[in-house]
């Protein structure tokens, strides 16, 4: 490591979320009333695009918080205001949270965007944007996403319905493009200017049907279309697709993690591209370690692939109030900073760590 960064929350969290200013938001998953939503300040050396020498603060900070009374299984920030998108159990309704102004340390519950036949329904996938104003696309099943207002909370867009799998993902490719992932691995594009337009992809490779999929999709530079990033997919098997979104009728890539046999973590899984660091990513979920790996050099031979960093520091922190070792919940990269990672466990344990590259790549 070039550096690592530690702090114990109070509950396990499954979620990491960047806010304005650099903040980091995370929320509990527990089934008892009285999850934790905390805002927190990154230690000083995460807050400088520099890499600077040692550094007296080396821990986070509660900057504000607020508890909400169901598990959160989702959090999205609202870009450009201070508002919170959350969802989990019972249903399909989301949580809309105010961030409270300097003078507080509030998060406070300000309201709530039911959906139809909500009742019943899994929990939401979410994202967010306000390339026009702040929105929220949401669905827990492809016959149920919505593009909803979040302030006035009306729902300004529907996506035609084709089936009713669960979802896994979904995610804005630009101010009208929708790119939603069923838990089978199927792919779907939308269009909001076409309501009832709605593109699927067939090319997922043969898998038994208990597989769950994922989806981790990366963020254009400047002046590049997004639909010339690829998309990443995760099985519960631990294999990855690659996909052109301009060709989606086969593989960019395709790839076999060195990772355990799938267990009960399935619901963690997680995929990601690094945002500064061309064709890297990063996949968590099955045990209590991140990978990253280079994908650069992957054909469609569905051959092992060999991370290029793995971090191990959750596995070492001992078995949790149940017995079993930790189980990493979520990871993230950060935004500025090309080979720094956030990642939580279901221990409470919240790392940040910055891996030595070998060889003097990038």
């Amino acid at each position: 490591y070039r550096d690592l960064h530690t702090f114990e929350l109070q509950a396990p969290t499954r979620l990491i979320e960047w806010a304005r200013g650099n903040r980091v938001c995370v929320a509990g998953y527990g089934q008892s009333d009285g999850n934790e939503i905390l805002q927190l300040i990154p230690p000083p050396t995460l807050l400088t695009k520099e890499t600077q020498g040692l550094c007296p603060e080396r821990d986070f900070k509660v900057e504000c918080g607020g508890f909400s009374e169901r598990p959160v299984y989702s959090l999205k920030y609202v870009p450009d205001t201070s508002l919170l998108v959350t969802s989990g159990p019972p249903d399909s309704s989301l949580q809309v949270w105010q961030v409270s102004a300097e003078d507080s340390d509030v998060i406070k519950s300000v309201s709530t965007i039911a959906t139809e036949d909500g009742t019943g329904q899994s929990w939401a996938k979410i994202a967010t944007t306000s390339a026009r104003a702040p929105c929220v696309l949401h669905g827990s099943r492809l016959d149920r996403v919505q593009i909803t207002e979040v302030e006035s909370r009306k729902n300004v867009y529907t996506a035609a319905s084709r089936g009713s799998e669960e979802l896994s993902g979904l995610a804005f490719l630009d101010c009208n493009a929708l790119l939603l992932c069923c838990a089978t691995g199927r792919l779907c594009l939308a269009d909001t200017r076409q309501p009832q337009s709605l593109v699927e992809d067939m090319s997922v490779p043969s898998a038994p049907c208990s597989e769950q999929w994922c989806l981790g999709t990366r963020h254009g530079a400047q002046g590049l279309e997004p639909s010339s990033q690829p998309v990443a997919r995760l099985s519960s098997r631990g294999l990855l697709t690659l996909t052109d979104l301009r060709k989606t009728s086969e593989f960019l890539a395709l790839a076999k993690a060195r990772v355990p046999s799938p267990g009960s973590g399935a619901e963690f899984l997680c995929v990601s591209w690094a945002p500064a660091l061309e064709g890297y990513l990063a996949i968590s979920g099955f045990d209590g370690t991140v990978h990253v790996y280079d994908t650069q050099s992957w054909d469609s031979s569905g051959k092992e692939a060999e991370p290029i960093f793995v971090h191990k520091g959750h596995a070492f922190g001992g078995a949790g109030s149940s017995g079993d070792p930790p189980l990493i919940t979520v990871h993230t990269w950060h935004l500025q900073k090309p080979r720094t990672l956030l990642s939580a466990a279901s221990d409470g344990s919240l790392h940040v760590w910055n891996w030595v590259q070998p060889c003097g790549k990038c």
